[in-house]
Protein backbone atom coordinates (compact mmCIF):
# COMPACT_ATOMS: atom_id res chain seq x y z
CA UNK A 1 0.00 0.00 0.00
CA UNK A 2 1.85 3.21 -1.10
CA UNK A 3 0.60 5.97 1.04
CA UNK A 4 0.44 9.33 -0.79
CA UNK A 5 -2.20 11.54 1.23
CA UNK A 6 -2.22 11.87 4.90
CA UNK A 7 -5.14 13.41 6.81
CA UNK A 8 -3.89 15.31 10.32
CA UNK A 9 -6.73 16.43 12.36
CA UNK A 10 -5.74 19.95 14.23
CA UNK A 11 -8.33 21.33 17.52
CA UNK A 12 -5.70 23.51 17.55
CA UNK A 13 -3.68 22.79 20.96
CA UNK A 14 -0.02 22.46 20.93
CA UNK A 15 -0.13 18.57 21.60
CA UNK A 16 -2.71 18.09 18.40
CA UNK A 17 0.45 19.88 16.27
CA UNK A 18 3.11 18.16 18.28
CA UNK A 19 2.45 15.27 15.53
CA UNK A 20 2.94 17.82 12.38
CA UNK A 21 7.06 18.22 12.50
CA UNK A 22 7.28 13.73 12.56
CA UNK A 23 4.53 14.10 9.44
CA UNK A 24 6.64 16.35 7.51
CA UNK A 25 9.88 15.01 8.04
CA UNK A 26 8.07 11.25 6.50
CA UNK A 27 5.76 13.38 3.91
CA UNK A 28 8.64 15.67 2.13
CA UNK A 29 11.03 13.19 1.19
CA UNK A 30 7.98 10.59 -0.09
CA UNK A 31 6.49 13.37 -1.77
CA UNK A 32 3.43 12.62 -0.16
CA UNK A 33 0.46 15.35 -0.01
CA UNK A 34 -0.67 16.33 3.68
CA UNK A 35 -4.27 17.95 4.16
CA UNK A 36 -4.42 19.74 7.33
CA UNK A 37 -8.43 19.51 8.98
CA UNK A 38 -9.73 21.55 11.88
CA UNK A 39 -13.60 20.55 12.57
CA UNK A 40 -15.37 23.04 14.52
CA UNK A 41 -17.60 21.09 16.94
CA UNK A 42 -21.26 22.67 17.03
CA UNK A 43 -22.65 23.05 20.37
CA UNK A 44 -25.55 23.14 21.73
CA UNK A 45 -25.80 26.90 22.00
CA UNK A 46 -24.82 26.91 18.09
CA UNK A 47 -28.03 24.66 16.67
CA UNK A 48 -30.19 26.67 19.19
CA UNK A 49 -29.07 30.09 17.53
CA UNK A 50 -29.26 28.48 14.51
CA UNK A 51 -33.13 27.38 14.95
CA UNK A 52 -33.52 30.51 16.42
CA UNK A 53 -31.74 32.71 13.29
CA UNK A 54 -30.26 34.77 16.81
CA UNK A 55 -26.21 34.91 15.78
CA UNK A 56 -26.83 32.06 13.58
CA UNK A 57 -23.36 33.53 12.16
CA UNK A 58 -21.85 32.17 14.99
CA UNK A 59 -20.97 29.17 13.23
CA UNK A 60 -20.00 30.92 10.10
CA UNK A 61 -17.15 32.76 12.60
CA UNK A 62 -16.11 29.82 13.61
CA UNK A 63 -15.17 27.89 10.41
CA UNK A 64 -13.72 31.57 9.52
CA UNK A 65 -11.47 31.05 12.46
CA UNK A 66 -10.84 27.43 11.62
CA UNK A 67 -9.35 28.83 8.61
CA UNK A 68 -7.49 31.57 9.79
CA UNK A 69 -5.84 29.17 12.02
CA UNK A 70 -4.82 26.39 9.22
CA UNK A 71 -3.81 29.00 6.47
CA UNK A 72 -0.50 29.85 8.30
CA UNK A 73 0.39 25.83 8.41
CA UNK A 74 -0.31 25.26 5.33
CA UNK A 75 1.98 27.78 3.75
CA UNK A 76 4.58 26.73 6.31
CA UNK A 77 4.58 23.01 4.72
CA UNK A 78 4.57 25.10 1.43
CA UNK A 79 7.08 26.75 2.29
CA UNK A 80 8.85 23.75 2.55
CA UNK A 81 8.67 22.18 -0.27
CA UNK A 82 5.39 19.81 1.08
CA UNK A 83 1.96 19.37 -0.87
CA UNK A 84 0.12 20.47 1.64
CA UNK A 85 -4.17 21.96 1.88
CA UNK A 86 -6.15 22.85 4.56
CA UNK A 87 -10.14 21.78 5.30
CA UNK A 88 -12.75 22.93 7.47
CA UNK A 89 -15.70 20.87 9.04
CA UNK A 90 -18.52 21.39 11.03
CA UNK A 91 -19.70 18.82 13.21
CA UNK A 92 -19.22 15.89 15.31
CA UNK A 93 -15.32 15.63 15.33
CA UNK A 94 -15.06 11.73 14.91
CA UNK A 95 -17.66 11.25 12.27
CA UNK A 96 -16.29 14.91 10.13
CA UNK A 97 -12.37 13.14 10.63
CA UNK A 98 -13.96 9.88 9.27
CA UNK A 99 -15.52 11.52 6.27
CA UNK A 100 -13.21 14.25 5.37
CA UNK A 101 -10.18 11.30 5.02
CA UNK A 102 -12.61 9.05 2.79
CA UNK A 103 -13.85 12.62 0.78
CA UNK A 104 -10.22 13.93 0.32
CA UNK A 105 -9.01 10.16 -0.63
CA UNK A 106 -6.53 10.16 2.67
CA UNK A 107 -4.68 6.95 2.87
CA UNK A 108 -3.65 7.43 6.73
CA UNK A 109 -4.70 9.48 8.94
CA UNK A 110 -2.48 11.01 11.37
CA UNK A 111 -3.26 12.22 14.66
CA UNK A 112 -2.14 12.37 18.35
CA UNK A 113 -4.04 11.46 20.91
CA UNK A 114 -3.98 13.27 24.13
CA UNK A 115 -3.25 10.59 26.45
CA UNK A 116 -6.23 10.71 29.04
CA UNK A 117 -6.99 8.15 31.37
CA UNK A 118 -10.02 7.09 33.91
CA UNK A 119 -11.93 10.13 34.40
CA UNK A 120 -11.08 12.09 32.23
CA UNK A 121 -11.40 9.71 29.29
CA UNK A 122 -15.15 8.93 30.60
CA UNK A 123 -15.55 12.57 30.59
CA UNK A 124 -14.49 13.86 27.44
CA UNK A 125 -13.66 10.77 25.50
CA UNK A 126 -11.90 10.35 23.00
CA UNK A 127 -11.35 11.48 19.33
CA UNK A 128 -8.73 9.40 18.70
CA UNK A 129 -10.14 6.28 19.79
CA UNK A 130 -14.05 6.91 17.65
CA UNK A 131 -11.62 7.48 14.35
CA UNK A 132 -9.75 4.25 14.59
CA UNK A 133 -12.55 2.36 15.44
CA UNK A 134 -14.57 4.17 12.24
CA UNK A 135 -11.92 4.39 10.07
CA UNK A 136 -11.65 2.83 6.81
CA UNK A 137 -7.91 3.61 6.26
CA UNK A 138 -4.79 3.20 8.92
CA UNK A 139 -4.92 5.47 11.73
CA UNK A 140 -1.32 6.46 12.98
CA UNK A 141 -1.35 8.14 16.61
CA UNK A 142 1.61 9.45 18.48
CA UNK A 143 0.66 9.32 22.63
CA UNK A 144 1.55 13.55 23.63
CA UNK A 145 0.42 14.81 26.71
CA UNK A 146 0.99 19.17 27.83
CA UNK A 147 3.74 17.99 30.33
CA UNK A 148 5.46 15.45 27.64
CA UNK A 149 5.39 18.41 25.19
CA UNK A 150 7.16 20.89 27.27
CA UNK A 151 9.82 18.25 26.88
CA UNK A 152 10.19 17.89 23.30
CA UNK A 153 12.15 19.62 21.06
CA UNK A 154 10.59 19.10 17.81
CA UNK A 155 13.49 18.08 14.85
CA UNK A 156 12.19 19.92 11.83
CA UNK A 157 11.20 23.08 13.65
CA UNK A 158 7.71 24.48 14.80
CA UNK A 159 5.18 25.15 12.28
CA UNK A 160 2.71 27.89 12.49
Amino acid sequence: MKIAKILVPLDGSPVAEAILPFIEQIAGPLDMEIVLLRVVPLTSLDVDAMAKQVGAGDPILKELDAQGYLEPRVETLKARGIRAGARVRIGDPPTEIVAAAEEIGADLIAMTTHGRSGLGRLLFGSVAEAVLRAASVPVFLMRMTERALQGAVPAAGKLG
